[in-house]
């Protein structure tokens, strides 16, 4: 049975302005990598049928490079695309990124679903929480720290 995780977060800006930080380039690689990582977007087109390429740099200067192509893109509220890491033999798996307004801002909901074990699971759930911390910043207007 393949796993999945979740994640959920509350982030202080409106549904707009949380799909713009996935779909914009610039803002995309301000915030795409956990940790001390740095994100490097190459290619972003999202639309059913467009593809994403990020490069994440940690400071050593090992480089993660992660692609996908974008399944469903409902603006300010949903972003449906793969995920698959270039030269390494993990499968491709999918994310669902879900916006809903609150009075506070956006719940963002992330699903990332098809592992083929739960410690491949675990290690995006570290990576994701890292990423979003950052992001959150972004709408905080304080420094992004990794977050996890």
């Amino acid at each position: 049975m393949a796993e999945k995780l979740t994640l959920t977060k509350v982030l202080g800006a409106p549904p707009a302005e949380v799909f713009a930080a996935w779909t914009d380039p610039d803002l995309l690689g301000r915030w795409f990598a956990p940790g001390e990582m740095s994100a490097t977007v190459s290619e972003l087109d999202a639309r059913p049928g467009g593809r994403f390429r990020v490069e994440m740099r940690h400071p050593s200067g090992v480089v993660h490079t992660v692609g996908g192509a974008y399944r469903e893109v409902e603006p300010n509220q949903r972003l449906v695309f793969t995920w698959a890491w270039e030269g390494e033999a993990a499968p491709e798996t999918t994310v669902t990124v879900q916006l809903r307004p609150l009075d506070e801002g956006t719940e963002l909901v992330l699903t990332h679903e098809g592992f083929p074990t739960r410690e491949l699971a675990e290690q995006h759930t570290h990576g994701w929480g890292g990423s979003t911390a950052k992001l959150a910043g972004l709408f905080a207007g304080v420094g992004a720290g990794d977050g996890g």
